[in-house]
């Protein structure tokens, strides 16, 4: 087996640098998440392998936060349309693990499947080659086993496995790990090694029969009782790996401007506000009903798998304390009657 000796990490980094954008997770200042390793600086940030779930998500690489659509410009009665496909360098995302991984997947699915196709994700998706870290040892929060999501073998191009003092175990499962390898060849070495084994999560929940229930749950008071802690704050949609809510808005000077897309969130009151002032979801049980019927059981039906990895990322953010875990478990409680 490929072996990547922890102190040829940078190296290889740099390497790999050469000719695409590579993104690692960084702590910088407070915050940890997937930087480009082009801004790293040595004095000031750190390289984060080890950490199991960085703060922030790394889908801002195929779907940035804030996006440019196109620009225009007023000619008289004439509107000049420029669309923006910027040129899309190769990408690596470097040690992402297999929940975000999951969580790219189902981004996938909603911006590649079902007779649409989003030029924009599409083109930075195509230029994305994948090294995922395997987790041997789950985090406190982490539940994506349940989830469905193997955490061992993610369906990366790449597959690298800490294996302590030794280093890094380097598989390259895909034609882009392949030509990612030989970019690095020279620092890898050949050993044998035995791989960690899977330890057990600490958060478990069985999903199975969820969807399925919830279809009979609309309506269900418990919608009531479970927002109650909810401050719509929206940090669960924010730092959520499948998340992809987003709002068109324009920006102008003069006779010019640009539209672009950004992040939101449907825990937000405007988000389903009218523009008569009506609102189909304008209580906190409504917004809050939504966000887990599209996570455990919407999602589900159109594309077959759930959109909730099990990260564990809005159970540890919750100023409140809300937890998925629990809410699956009250929702397999609930009574529904039948």
């Amino acid at each position: 087996m490929k072996i990547l000796k922890k102190d040829q990490i940078e190296e290889a980094l740099n390497r790999m640098a050469d000719q695409a954008e590579v993104y690692v997770p960084l702590q910088k200042g407070t915050q940890t998440g997937f930087y480009t390793w082009q801004s790293y600086d040595n004095t000031t940030d750190t390289l984060v392998l080890d950490e199991l779930n960085v703060s922030l998500p790394p889908k801002q690489v195929v779907f940035p936060q804030t996006d440019k659509m196109y620009s225009f410009k007023q000619n008289g009665v004439e509107i000049d349309i420029d669309k923006i496909y910027e040129a899309i360098e190769p990408q690596v995302v470097f040690g992402i693990r297999a929940c975000d991984l999951q969580g790219i997947a189902c981004l996938d699915l909603v911006f590649l499947t079902k007779g649409y196709e989003d030029n924009f994700y599409k083109a930075r998706r195509e230029n994305l080659t994948t090294v995922a870290q395997a987790c041997y040892q789950p985090g406190q929060a982490c539940f994506c086993s349940s989830m469905g999501v193997d955490p061992v073998h993610p369906e990366a191009d790449v597959i690298i496995s800490d294996l302590g003092e030794e280093g890094y175990a380097w598989e390259a499962q895909t034609e882009k790990g392949q030509a990612l390898t030989e970019k690095i060849a020279e620092l890898l070495e050949e050993k044998e090694v035995k791989l960690p084994e899977l330890q057990e999560f600490t958060l478990k929940v069985e999903y199975d029969g969820v969807a399925e229930k919830l279809k009979e749950m609309f309506e269900h008071p418990i919608w009531e009782q479970l927002s109650e802690p909810c401050q719509t704050c929206g940090i669960c949609t924010y730092l959520c790996p499948t998340c992809h809510c987003f709002d068109i808005q324009v920006k102008t000077w003069g006779d010019e401007g640009y539209r672009f897309r950004c992040y939101d969130s449907c825990m937000y009151e405007e988000y389903t506000r009218e523009a008569g002032g009506g609102n189909p979801r304008g209580k906190v049980s409504e917004r809050f009903r939504n966000r887990f019927l599209h996570k455990l059981e919407f999602f589900q039906e159109r594309y077959g798998t759930p959109l909730c990895t099990g990260c564990g990322r809005c159970i540890i953010a919750c100023p409140t304390g809300i937890s998925i875990i629990k809410l699956i478990e009250k929702v397999k409680e609930a009574d529904t009657g039948a």
